[in-house]
């Protein structure tokens, strides 16, 4: 097992140009699904082999669960071994798994009580994807995923928008639930809880996944302008959002000055090519290589040190 043990706790660094560049030479739905991928995989890899260093490091220690064939010299010699790292290495699992347990169950309580609020409310005419106007003088849109997911906007929002924004707002929260975005954030917030070394990709797929739904709701009214508009508008008029975590149509402006210019000027250049993988030869090409060959690196080091633990431990267990 070695150090490779530990190379895939610092292996998601090389996952951070990725995350500034992608956007520059993907379409949206490519790069929110790349990074997605890649955040899922290293901190999966991250766990695994948090969990390896805590068995190797904790199976001498007296009152321990483990087999006692476990802490034998031999399983020692073959395997990095060290009581501190061990330990603080179980201290860390509990802490992620504490981490991410909260954030699973913060999701689910939002979502509970977003779905409560909204049982008295009728179908709006989308079907599946039914609208819910709440009359609410505080100007916001969201998509509330579920079976069937809703869109939710309130009367604030509508009354700020011209009748061909609110078309493109409608459009670009029905993407959220037709490509069930939700679980793209979900998973890199999970990712982020892991390794704070993964939160640059968080930040990126919540706004690729803003981008993919704008491009979405562009096609849908054809005319970028006209989206464009209404993402300028809502940011303008939103004072805030009442579901942190949904994906939304616009941020507060004075909360978030970055990702809506960013959004309104993408939407009045030229479409974004459809492609998953940025050019070789581009900056972004770059970066999409070295966070491959850092994931695959993180991939093999974690399966390399599964499979010597199990090989060493099954030598010194006896039948």
């Amino acid at each position: 097992m070695g150090f490779f043990v530990f190379l895939p706790l610092i292996l998601p660094l090389t996952a951070v140009p990725i995350a500034r560049l992608t956007e520059q030479h993907l379409h949206p739905r490519g790069a929110a699904r790349l990074m997605t991928v890649i955040s899922a995989v290293m901190a999966v890899c991250s766990v695994l082999c948090l969990g390896l260093i805590g068995v190797v490091g904790t199976a001498q220690i007296p009152g321990n669960p483990l087999p006692d064939s476990w802490s034998d010299p031999v399983v020692r010699h073959a395997l990095p071994y060290h009581e501190t790292v061990g330990t603080a290495a179980m201290w860390l699992l509990v802490l992620v798994a504490f981490t991410c347990c909260r954030t699973v169950v913060r999701h689910l309580r939002v979502r509970s009580r977003a779905r409560r609020a909204l049982a008295g409310l009728p179908e709006g005419p989308a079907g599946e994807e039914g609208l819910a106007v709440l009359p609410d003088r505080n100007p916001y849109a969201y998509a509330l995923p579920g079976s069937p997911g809703r869109v939710v906007v309130s009367t604030g929002m509508l009354d700020g928008l011209a009748e061909d924004e609110r078309e493109a707002l409608l459009a670009h929260e029905r993407a959220h639930l037709r490509h069930r975005h939700h679980r793209y954030l979900l998973t890199t917030q999970l990712a982020a809880c892991v390794s704070p070394f993964l939160r640059p990709l968080q930040a990126a797929v919540a706004f690729s996944a803003e981008r993919w739904a704008d491009e979405e709701s562009a096609q849908v009214v054809g005319d970028r302008r006209i989206t464009a508009r209404a993402v300028a508008r809502a940011a303008l008029v939103s004072h805030a959002a009442p579901a942190p975590g949904f994906a939304a149509f616009a941020a507060p402006a004075a909360a978030q000055p970055g990702p809506v210019p960013r959004r309104v000027a993408a939407l009045l250049g030229p479409v974004p090519t459809a492609r998953n993988w940025p050019p070789a030869k581009s900056p972004a090409g770059l970066a999409a290589m070295v966070a491959a060959a850092g994931t695959a690196a993180s991939a093999l080091c974690a399966l390399n040190a599964a499979v010597a633990l199990l090989v060493v431990l099954k030598a010194v267990t006896p039948l």
